[in-house]
């Protein structure tokens, strides 16, 4: 079957019979194993962590190292050295870009003190990557350790003129120049290293060759070739340091003053200054120091000068007096307020506030200029909409401006111009305010021009017409005495607003208190008699105190009757009572009680038939009050009989879509005529004396 199955070219599987031996062997094996019975853990557990452990500690200590090769004679070396180099060209045959090889195999060479093979391998790896800066430092530090001074000179100049820009090539070069006592050789390597524009730290080892050749001359060239290559403040401060160090104040000083000059204002920064004022520190020169910090300060804005405004603290409380410590914490308050307004031009009380600051700094009249330089940045912040609301802080800024000229700056004319200008910014088309036009009319009227202020207020009223406006300028012509202006005013003011009660009010004021009564009378018939009023209630009330007050009082009986026919208010009725009783003199005080009483009980009825029990309460009570002052015993009597009841009652509460949101409780009064049109109201009023007597017999 075997023979068949090759023959066809199939896979030849085994006859039936030998799998099942096989099988049965297999189950014959698993029969011998050992069963297990104990399936508890055994007490001793062998962990991974164990078994790494134990075969740590059966290691040998000492790691095998190869046996040492001994050669005896030229023929041994010369095959070592065959065997070593062949397999070194091998390694880099293969890959010609490995460094490593190629540095290994010239350091061989090196070792086999076959320099001219060392060299030529170098330069094999130079010819295959020159751009290499191990290569170079190890070619040229194999030179210099067999002391060949040309040879290393040469590969030392062939790697700077390849590569100017690596500075370790020309450190290391200069530096074995030095050692070799080259100074000139060196210099002559700065100076080509210095036509690079290098860094600073080459400049500063220049300076330090030149130091250590004691030539102070010759660095002092050097850092003047170093501030031209560099413009920066940190070569013009090491400058400066160089010449404090060789005890040149006067150098130092004018390194400074030359840097000032020379750099751009961008450069001039916060490390700069603190240099050059610590500098003058250092030389005794307080002053000097004190006012390159306040010049630092001023042009420097805030948060680049932290530093320094502490250091400039310092130095006041060492050299300076009271006023210099004062002005150190103005100048800190001024950034906080320049760095605020930077942030919002538009915050106007910061403005405010940083004004203020600089009028409490003036010291002299040269400081005027930093209080209208700031009142001249913040008033040109215009507002950025016509709206009334955000112009009204902004309008104070040009008052406060021209208080500052009139009163501190004693410029009465920049005042005026200042106003003049204020005047000319507001949109009067839009909104006025008339605390520009007072102002400016007040300055001229202080400065006795009265012409000038009175077109102002006319100009004012012309173009832009308010109460305050009319009001100021009548008060203006008041002082000076000029009553037929006032009148002319008046007439311009109740044409402009014929419904203003105040400006009738005060028209007729205005005629009283000159003793005319008349015009003043006529003047509050005119205003009564007008179809519109904002508060004619307030110009009834003058219109009858002027009355009273002249003791007119016919006349004044009559204004109250027409009064009454136009309102029956509560007011209107004790109002008119009280003059009753105030209008009795001497011997006619019962008679004066009596028209009082007469206007009581018309006001009484009158509140009765509206049903107004409120107001009848009210009428009844300064009824009852007139007479207890005195009145006789029977009218009081009466009017007591007809004060109410109050009583306390319940009535639903609607809520605001119309349904029930419960009780509340509420007083009223029950008069005599409804108690006795009601006589349900007596058995509630007897039951409620019974539950009251209850409750007290009970206690």
């Amino acid at each position: 079957r075997l023979r068949r199955a090759r023959t066809r070219g199939q896979n030849p599987q085994p006859p039936v019979r030998a799998r099942r031996s096989r099988a049965a062997e297999k189950m014959s094996a698993m029969s011998n194993m050992p069963k297990v019975t104990n399936k508890q853990p055994a007490p001793m557990q062998i962990t991974a962590e164990q078994i790494l452990r134990e075969a740590r500690e059966r290691q040998e200590d000492e790691p095998y190292t190869a046996p040492a090769q001994k050669v005896m004679d030229p023929e041994e070396l010369a095959v070592y050295r065959m065997k070593e180099r062949k397999q070194y060209e091998d390694r880099l045959r293969m890959n010609r870009n490995a460094m490593g090889a190629w540095i290994k195999y010239a350091a061989f060479e090196e070792a086999q003190r076959d320099f001219e093979r060392a060299r030529s391998v170098y330069e094999r790896a130079i010819d295959v990557d020159h751009r290499n800066s191990a290569l170079w430092l190890k070619y040229a530090e194999m030179e210099m350790r067999n002391r060949h001074i040309n040879a290393a000179r040469n590969v030392w100049d062939r790697a700077v003129t390849l590569m100017p820009r690596m500075d370790q090539f020309w450190f290391k070069y200069i530096y074995m120049e030095e050692m070799l006592g080259n100074v000139a050789g060196a210099r002559a390597l700065f100076d080509r290293w210095t036509e690079w524009e290098p860094e600073d730290h080459a400049w500063t080892s220049f300076v330090r060759l030149e130091l250590r050749a004691n030539q102070p001359d010759r660095a002092r060239a050097v850092f003047q070739r170093y501030v031209a290559c560099h413009n920066l403040p940190r070569a013009w401060v090491k400058w400066a340091k160089f010449e404090e160090k060789q005890g040149q104040t006067a150098n130092s000083r004018a390194v400074f003053e030359a840097a000032m000059q020379e750099m751009d204002e961008r450069d001039h920064g916060e490390a700069f200054f603190l240099a050059f004022a610590q500098f003058e520190e250092r030389a005794k020169e307080a002053e000097r120091a004190r006012a390159i910090y306040k010049y630092a300060l001023e042009a420097l804005p805030r948060s680049q000068a932290l530093d320094l405004h502490k250091k400039y603290v310092q130095f006041e409380k060492q050299h300076g007096d009271r006023r210099g410590i004062e002005n150190v914490v103005v100048t800190r308050k001024r950034f906080a307020y320049e760095e605020a307004v930077k942030a919002d031009p538009h915050t106007y009380d910061v403005w405010f506030d940083y004004a203020r600051l600089e009028e409490s700094a003036i010291e002299a009249e040269a400081d005027y200029h930093r209080v209208r330089d700031v009142y001249e940045r913040a008033v040109a912040n215009v507002p950025p909409a016509a709206d009334k609301r955000l112009w009204r802080r902004y309008i104070y800024l040009w008052l406060k401006y021209a208080l500052f000229e009139e009163l501190t700056a004693l410029d009465a004319e920049r005042a005026a111009a200042v106003l003049a200008e204020a005047r000319r910014v507001v949109p009067h088309e839009h909104f006025t305010f008339a605390k520009l036009w007072v102002h400016a009319a007040h300055l001229e009227v202080r400065q006795k021009r009265l012409d000038a202020a009175r077109k102002l207020l006319g100009q004012a009223i012309g173009r832009c017409p308010k109460d305050k406006l009319f009001k100021e300028y009548v008060q203006l012509e008041l002082q000076l005495g000029d009553v037929e202006r006032c009148r002319k005013l008046y007439g311009r003011y109740l044409e402009w607003s014929p419904s203003n009660c105040a400006a009738w009010a005060a028209y007729a004021d205005l005629e009283a208190s000159l003793g005319e009564a008349s015009r003043s009378r006529a003047i509050f018939e005119l205003a009564v008699g007008q179809e519109q009023l904002d508060m004619p209630e307030s110009l009834w009330k003058a219109y009858l105190d002027f009355e009273i007050g002249a003791s007119e009082w016919d006349k004044a009986r009559a204004l109250y009757r027409r009064l009454l026919a136009r309102t029956r208010h509560v007011k209107v009725w004790l109002s008119f009572a009280t003059m009753e009783v105030e209008a009795g003199g001497e011997g006619e005080g019962e008679a004066a009680r009596e028209r009082a009483a007469a206007v009581y009980a018309e006001a009484e009825a009158s509140f009765r038939e509206s049903g107004q029990k409120d107001e009848r309460v009210l009428v009844l009570e300064a009824w009852r009050d007139m007479l207890a002052r005195g009145g006789s015993e029977a009218a009081l009597a009466s009017v007591e009989a007809k004060m109410p009841k109050r009583v306390k009652k319940r009535r639903p509460v609607l809520g605001e879509e119309g349904e029930a949101a419960g009780w509340e409780e509420y007083y009223d009064y029950i008069f005599a005529e409804e108690e006795a049109a009601a006589p349900s109201l007596k058995i509630l009023d007897m039951a409620r004396k019974w539950k009251k007597q209850k409750v007290e017999g009970d206690s």
